[in-house]
C-alpha cells in the first residue's frame, strides 16, 4: 500500500528508504525518548517502510513554520540526504504549513505521527466497519492539509445558470467533495452503531458475561485472545497487527460460558480523529462486565504505556483511572494482565511477582507460553462471581432452560416443586442476577 495517494506520479510505497525524527519538547516527559524513537520505528516497519536513520532533537521551544529549530531544520536534510531518503516520517503532529514548510526544506516527502498511524490503519482495516471508520479519519485529517497537499487548487470551475461569476475554487469544491463523503460515512456509521447496540443489547439479554480485553498496541492481546479461545486471530510482533473488534465464547471455572472481546490495541498520542471513528468499536468497552487491561510488563515504558491507555480510555468517556464509568452504568472491574513473562530475566521476574502479589486485581502471565493463563481464568471467574448471594427464585416449572441457566451459572442449594412453580434457591452474583431477571422479561 502507499503510503501518499495524493497524486500517484509521487507516491511512496513499501520499501521506501526514509529517517524517523522527533523534536523533544522541553517539559516534562512521560516517555523516554529512545523508546519513543524506537516506537516510531516499528509504527514505519509495520507498513514496510525501510527506516535507515532515527533521530531525536532537543527543542526548546515550537517554531510555528517547522516545528524544529532552523539549523535543526539543516541537519534534518542532511541526514535525508546521506541516506537517500525518499520519505521524513516526524514522529510529532505536524500544522498543514509545518509540513509543507519541511517539505521544502529537506526537498523529501514528510509524514506526521498522526499520518503514518492512519496509513497503518487504513492497511489493516479488514471489516465494511473498519474501512469506514478509518476514511473517515483520512477525510477528517486531509481536510485541514488541502491547501498544501493538492496541487491544483489555484483552477477554478466556471460558474453557471444566469449569474455565471467567478466560479468555484478546486480547494472549495474539494473541501465540499469531502464534507459530503464524511457525512455518508457517518450516516452509514451511525447504521452500524445501531446495528452493534442491537447485537450488544441481545448479548446483555443473553445469559452470558462479556469481558473485554484492551491494551497498548503490540501488548499480546490478540495472543492471549487466541490462547483462552483457540481461535487464529492474526497475532504478530507487530505494531497494530489486528484493528476489528473479535468475539468468541469462552468456558471459564464455574462459568460454562462467557464472551471475549479482543478489542483494537492503543497507541500514545493516538489521532483523535481515530478516536472519534473508532468509537462505535471501542464502545464495546462499555458494555463488558470484566476489563481485562493486557500489558507488556517487559516493555521498558510498561507504566507509561499503561497511562496511555488510560488517556485514550477516558477521551472516550470512561472516567477514572483504575474506574471506568459509561452513562448510568455501574464502573466495570479491572484486571491487570501483566503479559510477556517469558522475557523477563530471573531477577525482574521475582521482582514482578512480588509487586503482583502485593495487588488483587493483578494475574502475571505469559500468553505465548500459556504459563499464568489459568491464573488469569480463575481470576477472572472469581471476579465475575465476587458478591453472589443466596436468592429464592420462583420459576415455572415448565421452564425447563431456566432452571438449567441457574445450575450453569450459580450454585443451586435447594429447589422444591409449589403447584406449577419450582421454588429455587440459588447463590448468584448480582451481575448474574440481573441478567437471569432481563432474560424472564424478554
Amino acid at each position: 500500500m502507499a503510503v501518499f495517494n495524493r497524486d500517484s506520479a509521487d507516491e511512496v510505497s513499501r520499501g521506501a528508504r526514509a529517517i524517523v525524527v522527533r523534536a523533544d519538547v522541553h517539559g516534562p516527559e512521560r516517555r523516554d525518548s529512545d523508546a519513543r524513537l524506537e516506537e516510531a520505528r516499528g509504527l514505519a516497519l509495520a507498513i514496510g517502510i525501510d527506516v535507515r536513520a532515527a533521530q531525536a532533537f532537543r527543542v526548546r521551544d515550537r517554531k510555528p513554520a517547522t516545528l524544529f529549530g532552523s539549523g535543526q531544520v539543516d541537519q534534518i536534510a542532511t541526514l535525508a540526504r546521506m541516506e537517500e531518503a525518499e520519505l521524513v516520517i516526524v514522529d510529532n503532529a505536524l500544522s498543514p504549513v509545518q509540513q509543507s514548510n519541511l517539505e521544502k526544506a529537506t526537498e523529501t516527502k514528510v509524514i506526521d505521527r498522526t499520518g503514518l498511524i492512519l496509513e497503518i490503519f487504513g492497511e489493516r482495516a479488514a471489516t465494511n466497519e473498519g474501512r469506514l471508520q478509518v476514511e473517515l479519519a483520512h477525510l477528517d485529517y486531509q481536510a485541514g492539509r488541502l491547501v498544501r497537499s493538492w496541487t491544483h487548487l489555484e483552477r477554478q470551475r466556471g460558474g453557471f445558470g444566469f449569474l455565471g461569476g467567478p466560479g468555484e475554487t478546486q480547494i472549495e469544491a474539494d473541501r465540499r467533495m469531502i464534507r459530503d463523503r464524511m457525512a455518508k460515512i457517518r450516516r452509514e456509521l451511525d447504521q452500524v452503531t445501531k446495528t452493534r447496540g442491537l447485537h450488544r443489547a441481545r448479548r446483555q439479554r443473553a445469559p452470558w458475561p462479556v469481558i473485554a480485553l484492551v491494551g497498548y498496541t503490540n501488548a499480546g492481546k490478540s495472543t492471549l485472545f487466541n490462547r483462552m479461545t483457540g481461535a487464529d486471530v492474526m497475532a504478530e510482533d507487530l505494531l497494530f497487527a489486528t484493528l476489528d473488534p473479535t468475539m468468541r465464547q469462552i468456558a471459564l471455572p464455574g462459568l460454562d460460558k462467557a464472551i471475549l472481546s479482543d478489542t483494537v490495541g492503543f497507541v500514545s498520542d493516538l489521532p483523535t480523529q481515530l478516536i472519534a471513528a473508532f468509537r462505535a468499536t471501542l464502545e464495546e468497552v462499555l458494555s463488558a462486565d470484566l476489563i481485562v487491561h493486557v500489558r507488556d510488563i517487559a516493555h521498558p515504558d510498561s507504566d507509561a504505556q499503561r497511562d496511555d491507555v488510560i488517556d485514550v480510555l477516558s477521551e472516550l468517556g470512561l472516567a477514572g483511572e483504575q474506574a471506568l464509568e459509561g452513562e448510568g452504568n455501574d464502573p466495570p472491574p479491572i484486571i491487570e494482565a501483566w503479559n510477556k513473562l517469558d522475557l523477563l530475566n530471573d531477577e525482574a521476574a521475582v521482582l514482578a511477582h512480588e509487586t503482583a502479589a502485593r495487588r488483587d486485581d493483578v494475574v502475571i502471565l505469559s500468553a505465548l507460553t500459556g504459563e499464568g493463563v489459568d491464573d488469569l481464568q480463575r481470576a477472572i471467574s472469581a471476579r465475575l462471581t465476587s458478591g453472589a448471594q443466596v436468592h429464592q427464585l420462583r420459576v415455572p416449572v415448565a421452564d425447563g432452560a431456566a432452571v438449567a441457566w441457574l445450575h450453569e451459572h450459580g450454585e443451586v442449594i435447594a429447589s422444591r416443586a409449589d403447584g406449577e412453580d419450582m421454588l429455587v434457591e440459588v447463590r448468584l452474583s448480582d451481575s448474574a442476577l440481573a441478567r437471569f431477571l432481563k432474560r424472564r422479561e424478554s
